[in-house]
């Protein structure tokens, strides 16, 4: 696709309306494989594609904050040859995505329990965080081992020590102190919340940022998603009345 593809694709955005942070579920590279007979890692290399998608059409409508659930605390129950192959997949995009990512600005950001990932993903994803650190553009959040239960209990266990220890008064703590101890304490909550391949449902996926989100839910397999859907559903976002419990 052109460039004059992609603005007509565009064309009726408000630029001064988009969400400062879209969160998407990825989900549907299993069924998207299993429809074509084919093996469900080559459903997760089609996936990648996909990432690369919301992540230049994030990057050029000027979206400011990508979060992507990447992978959860769940999917650690998942076949071990599925979940070697999904790290070895990890390795792959990350490596590849790095001349990109110095080359447009992006900043890379993971969340989750990342010291339960394999050292060889550790090692590669501490080094582009590190290198993209002082990078301006688009955040790309990359949720890894990450559950919002776990990420709840982990707060709550932190907030519990330093009120034992007292250097914080329980009667103190308030909605801004639960989210400073949260792994997205540096990131205002996602004003839009995208899940593909039609699932009813959030997942354990940043349970608390979540609370005011405007939600999308799409048929779409997620090896399918592409700029003109995104596109559309960021219109859809704008033609919402946002009140967050008001009048």
């Amino acid at each position: 696709m052109n460039s004059n593809d992609d603005s007509a694709i565009a064309a009726g955005l408000d630029p001064t309306r988009l969400p400062y942070h879209v969160a998407i579920i990825m989900d549907g590279n299993g069924r998207w494989a299993k429809k074509r007979m084919l093996n469900r890692v080559r459903g997760h290399e089609k996936g990648a594609e996909a990432v690369r998608i919301a992540v230049r059409t994030s990057r050029e409508l000027g979206i400011a904050a990508l979060t992507l659930y990447a992978f959860s605390t769940e999917n650690w129950q998942r076949p071990k040859t599925e979940i070697n192959a999904l790290m070895t997949l990890l390795k792959r995009f990350l490596k590849s995505e790095k001349k990109e990512m110095l080359e447009h600005n992006i900043r890379l950001n993971a969340i989750g329990e990342i010291e339960r990932l394999p050292g060889s993903v550790r090692e590669i994803l501490q080094e582009i965080m590190q290198v993209t650190k002082n990078n301006s553009g688009l955040l790309l959040n990359l949720a890894l081992s990450y559950g919002g239960r776990s990420e709840i209990v982990r707060m709550v266990q932190q907030l519990s020590e330093s009120a034992a220890a007292g250097k914080i008064r329980p009667e103190s703590i308030d909605e801004e102190t639960v989210s400073a101890h949260l792994y997205t304490r540096d990131i205002p909550d996602p004003d839009l919340l995208i899940r593909t391949g039609g699932e009813m449902r959030i997942s354990n996926f940043l349970l608390w940022q979540i609370a005011y989100a405007e939600l999308h839910i799409t048929n779409t397999l997620w090896p399918d998603f592409n700029r003109a859907e995104y596109v559309k559903i960021l219109k859809d976002y704008q033609g919402r009345d946002r009140r967050f419990g008001k009048v």
